[in-house]
Order: structure tokens, then sequence, then C-alpha cells
């Protein structure tokens, strides 16, 4: 195999591969949010998939951004409003409610929702999931807002 031939080979080695499964938006490598995006935030409950019957939570904040977890050990992803709109459809999801939540401190949700796009995120099912990543993040921001049992569906997300 020649120089030129192996080059090409191994570039194509190195492309990312393309994602098959259905849309669960992006990965967020630079955050263009900012505090001042956090004087609207939602919490945002929609209906589950195959086994799941608790639904499943998404944190709406700003203009249209909606950020939430949706992988066993993932980096929580991020969608603009028409990609939440592909969300819903290609995952046959419809949404059940949205919360207004009260953030006391903008910068310190802002900073925790920067800290938590940058890491992978374990989910533990009940202890770990989707509700809490809303939780943490509003809760940063001196809201008390959350899910006592962190089965979204099942209850309301309220201080």
């Amino acid at each position: 195999m020649g120089r030129a031939t192996n080059s090409a080979v191994q570039a194509q080695g190195n492309k990312p591969k393309p994602d098959t499964g259905p849309y669960i938006g992006d990965v967020m490598l630079h955050c263009v949010i900012r505090p001042d995006d956090f004087k609207h935030t939602q919490a945002v409950i929609v209906s589950g998939d195959g086994w799941n019957m608790c639904g499943h939570a998404l944190l709406h904040v700003g203009p249209g951004w909606f950020f939430h977890v949706a992988g066993l050990h993932d980096r929580p992803r991020f969608m603009r409003k028409e990609g939440y709109q592909h969300y819903l459809k290609e995952n046959e999801k419809r949404e059940i409610r949205r919360t207004m939540v009260h953030i006391l401190d903008i910068f310190g949700a802002h900073r925790k929702l920067l800290d938590t796009v940058s890491r992978q995120w374990l989910w533990l099912m009940l202890p770990n999931n989707c509700a809490t990543l809303v939780e943490q993040i509003v809760q940063a921001g001196g809201s008390r807002a959350g899910l006592y049992f962190n089965c979204p569906n099942a209850e309301k997300f309220a201080p």
C-alpha cells in the first residue's frame, strides 16, 4: 500500500461515525448561553419512551435553548427550538407540561450549566437521571424547585 493510499485509509478511519439513532440533541462545545438567559427558565416534562413511564425532563432557558441528558454515560445535550420539535417528532414524544422556575442567582445557574455540559453524566436511573440534571442547575441558581420522587410524569416540578 502506498503512502498516499495509507494516509487516505487512516483519514477515513478518523472521521466521526454518523449518529444512527433518533435525534437527542447536540453536544455543546462552546457555550453561548448568557447568565441573563436564566431570567426565563422552565422545567419541561415530555413523555418517556418504551419502558420509561416516568417521562423525561429538560431544562428550557432563554429564548429557545433546551438542555437534557439522555445517555447512560454521555454528555448532556442541547437543542434550539427547531431541534426540540425535531427531537419530539423523531422520538415519538409529546410535551406534557412546562413549569416556570424562578432563578434567584442567574450567575450560579449559569456556572452550573457550564460545568454540567462539559462533563460526562453518569445516569443511575432514579437517583441521578434527567430530572436530577434540571434540579442541580436550577438549585445552583437559588431555586428550591425539584421533584421528590425523581419521576417527572408523576409529579409537578415545584419548590
